[in-house]
């Protein structure tokens, strides 16, 4: 089999594996207060400094176009969740912040999250699969094949592990 061929065999792989465990994911989800894509919103701002950050940041991390997360973001700051600030240093870019509310909703959620994550992934792949894992989806992610993982657009070299609060 050629290597173009294994690549995309392997690509196929883990789109579906992706898919069917986040199908999964999302139907466990442990809460009504928040919808999945709004959880993910809340997770990438518990990892900022401040638990702040600009929606164009946002974008970079999250699985929707810049629009729809600006109307996710929206709908979070009617209820509280999140506030939004201009810019201090560009009056054009919008600030997401998390509430004090919204960060005892997010740490509620994560929790159970947390645990049908381990259920389901580490149901089904050992310690040392888990930690293989992480490695290479670090490295499809940054780009690098020497096993080194680079910089990602801050300058942060990403952590080898997780939190446990995905």
């Amino acid at each position: 089999m050629s290597d173009t061929a294994v690549a995309v065999g392997a690509w196929e792989s883990l789109f579906r594996a992706q898919v069917t465990v986040m199908r999964e994911l999302n139907a466990r989800f442990p809460t009504d207060e928040i919808s999945f894509n709004e959880y993910d919103v809340l997770f990438n701002l518990s990892n900022q400094p401040g638990r702040s950050a600009r929606i164009r940041d946002l974008t970079r991390h999250l699985l929707l176009t810049q629009p729809s997360i600006s109307r996710l973001v929206d709908r979070l700051a009617s209820r509280g969740i999140v506030e939004k600030h201009s810019d201090p240093g560009d009056g054009r870019g919008i600030i997401v912040s998390m509430t004090d509310e919204g960060s005892a909703l997010y740490r509620r959620t994560a929790v159970s999250h947390a645990a049908a994550i381990a259920e389901r992934v580490g149901g089904s792949l050992d310690h040392d699969e888990l930690v293989a894992l992480t490695d290479l989806c670090t490295r499809l992610r940054v780009g690098s094949s020497d096993g080194d993982p680079e910089p990602d657009d801050e300058g942060a070299v990403p952590a080898p592990g997780t939190d446990g609060t995905a």
